[in-house]
C-alpha cells in the first residue's frame, strides 16, 4: 500500500487528552485537562435549551450568526479595547483552535516562519506543521516566565509571518504585560509580520493582573488577529464555539478557510454566546474570586507534597518541577512520573515535555489545572498525602 501522509509522522496525538483517557480508565482526578468539572452556568444552560426549542437548529451562517458577531464585537470594544466591524472582521469558529488553524492556513505560504514561545499550548506547534509553517521557538524563563528580549530578536527575520502570543498562557500561567506586547509589536511593523494572540483565559486573572490586548495598541491594529471563545470564561469547553477578530481583508481568508474546514460552529450555542457575553460584571468577578482560592488550595498542597510549583497570574494551570520526587516513584523522565501518580494516588497530571520543542526541557517537569470543584481539590488533597511511601 501507498505510504500514508508523512507529515503526521511529525507530531503525535493530544498528550493532554491522552492522559484524560487513562485518567477515566483509572477512575482518577483529573488535574490534567483543562475543563471545570462543576456545573455550567444556569442561565447559559437555559439558553442554549431555549435557542434549541426556537428552531435555531440548521446551518448556521458559515461564519457566525449576526447577533453573535454583534455581541463579540461590543464585547471585544468595552473590555479589550479593539474596534471591529462585527460584518467583516469578526468570524465565528468551532472553538478557538479552529480559528488558530484556520488563521494560520489563511496567512501561511511556503517558507514562512512562525514564532511560538515555549512551553506552549501543544496545539500550536503541530497547527504550524499542518498549515505549512517553519516554527521558531522563544523560551519563557522560569520562576516567573520572562522573555529574554534578544533572544526574542533574534528569532525575527524576512521569513517571519507571524508570533503567535498566548496570555494569559497556557500552561505557565504568565500574563504578558504591556512593556512586553509594544516589544512583540515593534518586531513585528519593523519586520512587517503578523501577530496572533489567544485570548481565551482573559478574565481570569490574579493578584492585580492586567489583561492588555495586543490589538489594542497603536499600530497593531490590522497586524493583529485576535482569537477567543466561550469554553473557558463560560465552562462550556464542549460548545466549541470560538472567533477570530481581524482586519476585513484578513477575516476574508480565514472566514474561507472557516468554510470548508467546518462550515459553521453549532447554531443553538452560537445563540446562547449571545447570553454569555452579556453578562454583568459580578460574573467575572465570581470566577476570579473562585479560581484565586482554588489556585491558593491546590498549590499549597502540591508545595507539601514536594512539588516545586510557579505561581500563575492567569488561567487555571501551574508548572510544577518533581525533580525531587521522580527517585522516589523510580521515574526518569516526565511521563513516567505521570503514569506512576496516576498508578498510585489516582491524580492525572501532564508531562511536562509535551508543551517544548525540546522534550529534555520538560523532562522534570509536569502541569496541574485548577479548575475543578471543591469536592475534586479536597480528595485530591487527601491523596497528595499518601506520597510518602509510593507502591
Amino acid at each position: 500500500m501507498k505510504k500514508l501522509s508523512a507529515l503526521t509522522e511529525t507530531f503525535t496525538e493530544s498528550v493532554i487528552r491522552e492522559m484524560t483517557r487513562i485518567c477515566d480508565a483509572a477512575g482518577g482526578y483529573n488535574l490534567s485537562q483543562g475543563f471545570p468539572d462543576f456545573e455550567s452556568p444556569r442561565v447559559l444552560k437555559d439558553a442554549a435549551i431555549a435557542a434549541i426549542n426556537a428552531e435555531h437548529n440548521q446551518y448556521p451562517v458559515t461564519f457566525g450568526e449576526p447577533e453573535l458577531r454583534a455581541a463579540i464585537s461590543a464585547k471585544a470594544q468595552r473590555y479589550n479595547g479593539i474596534k471591529s466591524d462585527p460584518d467583516t472582521e469578526v468570524t465565528v469558529t468551532c472553538g478557538a483552535t479552529e480559528a488558530m488553524i484556520a488563521t494560520l492556513i489563511a496567512i501561511i505560504n511556503p517558507g514562512d516562519e512562525i514564532i511560538v514561545f515555549e512551553p506552549f499550548y501543544e496545539n500550536y506547534a503541530p497547527d504550524g506543521r499542518l498549515s505549512g509553517a517553519t516554527p521558531r521557538y522563544v523560551t519563557l524563563h522560569p520562576p516567573d516566565w520572562s522573555i529574554d528580549p534578544d533572544e526574542l530578536a533574534a528569532a525575527f527575520n524576512e521569513r517571519t509571518k507571524a508570533i503567535i502570543i498566548n496570555t494569559p498562557s497556557n500552561p505557565t500561567g504568565k500574563v504578558f504585560s504591556r512593556a512586553e506586547l509594544e516589544m512583540i509589536g515593534a518586531l513585528c511593523n519593523r519586520w512587517d509580520s503578523y501577530a496572533i494572540t489567544d485570548e481565551i483565559y482573559e478574565h481570569i486573572l490574579y493578584d492585580g493582573a492586567k489583561h492588555v490586548s495586543l490589538a489594542s495598541l497603536p499600530g497593531m491594529e490590522d497586524r493583529t488577529i485576535t482569537l477567543n471563545s466561550l469554553g473557558k470564561t463560560y465552562s462550556v469547553t464542549g460548545w466549541r464555539v470560538g472567533w477570530a477578530i481581524a482586519d476585513a481583508p484578513i477575516s476574508k481568508r480565514i472566514r474561507k478557510v472557516h468554510d470548508f474546514l467546518t462550515v459553521g460552529a453549532p447554531t443553538p450555542f452560537q445563540h446562547a454566546g449571545v447570553v454569555a457575553l452579556g453578562l454583568p460584571d459580578d460574573y467575572y468577578e465570581g470566577l476570579r474570586a473562585h479560581y484565586s482560592e482554588a489556585r491558593d488550595f491546590l498549590l499549597d498542597v502540591l508545595r507539601d507534597a514536594g512539588f516545586a510549583v510557579s505561581m500563575p497570574r492567569g488561567a487555571y494551570y501551574s508548572m510544577a518541577d518533581v525533580s525531587s520526587l521522580m527517585p522516589q516513584f523510580g521515574a526518569d523522565d516526565d511521563f513516567a512520573f505521570s503514569r506512576r501518580l496516576i498508578d498510585v494516588i489516582k491524580v492525572a497530571t501532564v508531562p511536562g515535555s509535551s508543551f517544548y520543542s525540546d522534550r529534555a526541557k520538560g523532562r522534570t517537569q509536569v502541569r496541574f489545572c485548577f479548575c475543578k470543584r471543591w469536592e475534586t481539590l479536597h480528595a485530591v488533597a487527601d491523596s497528595m498525602r499518601r506520597l510518602g511511601a509510593p507502591a
